[in-house]
């Protein structure tokens, strides 16, 4: 994932980073074939492209690709509908749960049967249209439909605590209607799996509050707002491959 951003001189590394283990979990542990993703936060859309690959659901070589000209693989998810694992653009926060909530009830006039995920952002949440969805999924008892909210406390000019203050935000998706537990490390696979166990047997739909550090794993990035924005510069970059561990550190496939 830090090559395709280092290759394309770009930036969105932090939110990437602070919703990797989500994408890695649903991708290799909840997900099976016909279930949906939808990740409403599409600034994130290495972090989607670099997991969809590795579990098997887009062609590793399409990453090559990643932010060049005539690419399906853009900035944000495309719209063109031709990678069947990405079923909507996303990016303009706001509209993804809504989608999902789509998905999710056309099950019952096409007799399929699958689950919908949908992974929101801090930004997400401060839009009206992502609560009245959340007032749609309740209301429709939408069974087959996790959301799981990247929250890493960090939006594109600031804390989210001091640009729109979202807490006590468990309570507030309870009192929607929804069923909801708290990753506290939203980041670690262990809490995810217990957020994710304690909410399995409800019969509506759910919510996963993943409490996430933006720029995870990358001691410079870890919790500064201008990463959510800022490309690598080289020496940044071959220091994340090391604090990650990579056997690449030090060089960039071109």
């Amino acid at each position: 994932m830090l090559k395709l951003y280092k290759r394309a001189d770009a930036g969105h590394i932090g939110t990437s980073l602070s919703c990797l283990e989500i994408l890695v979990d649903l991708c290799f542990r909840r997900m099976e074939r016909d279930d949906a993703l939808v990740l409403s936060k599409g600034h994130a859309a290495a972090a989607l492209y670099t997991t969809l690959s590795l579990s098997g659901r887009l062609p590793e070589a399409d990453l090559s690709t990643y932010y060049k000209e005539g690419t399906l693989l853009a900035a944000h998810p495309p719209c063109s509908g031709k990678i069947r694992a990405i079923p909507f653009g996303t990016g303009s926060l706001g509209h993804g749960l809504g989608l999902a909530c789509g998905l999710a009830l056309s099950q019952r006039f096409t007799a399929k049967s699958f689950r919908v995920f949908a992974v929101l952002s801090d930004g997400d949440c401060n839009e009206g249209s992502t609560w009245e969805a959340v007032l749609f999924a309740a209301h429709q008892k939408l069974s087959s439909l996790t959301v799981v909210i990247d929250l890493n406390g960090i939006q594109g000019i600031g804390y989210t605590k001091d640009i729109l203050n979202l807490e006590p935000i468990v309570d507030k998706w309870r009192a929607f209607g929804f069923a909801v537990a708290t990753a506290d490390d939203g980041n670690d696979f262990g809490s995810l799996a217990r957020a994710y166990d304690s909410v399995q047997s409800s019969d509506g739909p759910r919510c996963i509050v993943a409490r996430t550090v933006k720029g995870h794993g990358v001691s410079y990035m870890a919790n500064r707002v201008e990463w959510h924005y800022l490309p690598m510069q080289e020496e940044q970059y071959v220091q994340a491959l090391s604090e990650l561990g990579s056997p690449n550190a030090g060089s960039l496939c071109r």
